[in-house]
């Protein structure tokens, strides 16, 4: 009888040692101090240049600063100047932002400087998007070109995962959030050695990108809403309710997108296409009122300060126009990310379900429909749950939150994408 032979496969891949990741340090020290003062300083400069457009002028004018007319005069001449930017400056401030996700491609040096002037007009003048998508596509931008030419041996492909990892870990505040975006992009890739051994470079750029914001600018996350007690069915109920609904409503936009952006794509031109989204959002921030402009993260802490301030209809308003904002701002052309004002959505949606169910916790309510925006608007399992964890910053909420995240996943999964392809259509 010929005897059988049985190879026993490893039970994991080899491990990388000491010195194959040492050399990684610096330069993830680097891109990560670097990615972070870029992003600290673009948002000074726009909230400097807020407090002028939307306090210090209208003050002057004697003009309310929220008025409908001001209102609407900021966000048209916003579209204007954004407009002129990629009309004029060289490069255009990159491609259309509709094509653009948090895994920027790297964008030549000469894009940048117009990218940053759209980012940081866009951020003062009220439209609703966050810095995100356009402060990591410029990092990627400068880490690849600086990198390239200051460290020729390094692979190519590892300063884009850097200045991504470091951006998002300036963008929250922690690096928790750039590894989870991270090990999210490396389970669909071949990956060579363990999770945590290509993790090292990353992890420690958004180690130093979230640590120099924290010493720089202190930004925080917690709403400061009250913490919840000991998880009830009643609260299971709830979360397995507000979640997929959250997540419905956001698919609503996300299936829009695509024909909204084609409607201002037939305008041809940025200055039509951005001066008429200005009108759009005008027109919503009248509807809504000024909580609704903005990236949002400001605004929902003022939401948070007094749950009970609004009423359902209102908070349900608020809710609509903020989405609704979000979607021409994201189709009309100008830059910006759609993480923060999906949050907005999400917490005006919670507690527009805490007013009109009292039971319903206000903390359970804001983190399962932020939970369920967020996994329509970006398909970011990881940095859905995460976001809307910390956002209430209690411990009894996690659970609900994984068994919340599993329906809305589900209605999700498989479906197009808030974001386009060249030729028009949805990803996927």
């Amino acid at each position: 009888m010929a005897q059988e032979t049985t190879q026993q496969a490893p039970l994991s891949a080899p491990t990388a040692p000491a010195r194959a990741l040492l050399p990684f340090i610096l330069p993830a020290v680097v891109v990560g101090v670097a990615a972070s003062l870029l992003f600290v300083g673009v948002s000074a400069a726009a909230e400097r240049l807020q407090h002028v457009l939307w306090g210090s002028l209208p003050d002057a004018l004697g003009v309310g600063r929220w008025s409908v007319l001001w209102m609407f005069v900021m966000l048209v001449t916003t579209g204007i100047a954004v407009g002129l930017v990629v009309w004029k400056v060289p490069g255009h401030a990159g491609p259309d932002p509709a094509t653009l996700g948090l895994d920027a491609p790297a964008l030549p040096p000469a894009v940048l400087p117009g990218l940053l002037l759209a980012t940081a007009l866009m951020l003062a003048g009220g439209p609703s998007l966050g810095p995100e998508n356009p402060i990591i596509a410029v990092n990627v931008g400068l880490a690849a070109w600086l990198g390239t030419r200051l460290m020729p041996r390094a692979p190519g492909s590892l300063w884009p995962v850097l200045a991504e990892s470091a951006t998002i870990g300036a963008l929250f505040g922690t690096p928790v959030a750039a590894a989870l975006v991270v090990s999210e992009a490396l389970a669909g890739r071949p990956m060579r050695g363990r999770l945590w051994d290509n993790l090292f470079a990353p992890l420690t750029a958004g180690t130093c990108g979230a640590m120099t914001t924290t010493l720089v600018a202190h930004p925080t996350f917690d709403l400061g809403l009250p913490p919840m007690g000991h998880p009830r069915a009643g609260d299971l109920a709830a979360a397995l309710v507000i979640a997929p609904a959250a997540a419905l409503l956001g698919m609503c936009a996300v299936y829009a997108f695509p024909y909204v952006h084609a409607g201002f794509r037939r305008l041809r031109h940025p200055m039509l296409m951005l001066p008429a989204g200005g009108a759009v959002l005008g027109a919503l921030a009248a509807l809504g009122g000024h909580l609704t402009l903005f990236k949002g993260l400001s605004e929902v802490g003022e939401l948070a300060r007094d749950p009970e301030g609004w009423s359902a209809g209102q908070f349900a308003v608020m809710t609509l126009v903020k989405l609704a904002a979000l979607l021409v701002a994201a189709s009309c052309g100008f830059r910006g990310g759609r993480i923060f004002p999906a949050v907005f959505v999400g917490t005006a949606l919670g507690l527009c379900a805490h007013a009109l169910v009292p039971a319903v916790h206000p903390s359970l309510g804001v983190a399962t429909a932020v939970l369920g925006v967020l996994l329509a608007i970006t398909r970011q399992g990881w940095v859905s749950l995460f976001t809307a964890a910390v956002l209430v910053a209690s411990p009894a909420v996690l659970a609900l939150l994984c068994a919340a995240s599993l329906p809305a996943w589900l209605l999700v999964t498989g479906r197009p994408q808030m974001q386009l392809r060249q030729d028009g259509t949805p990803a996927r």
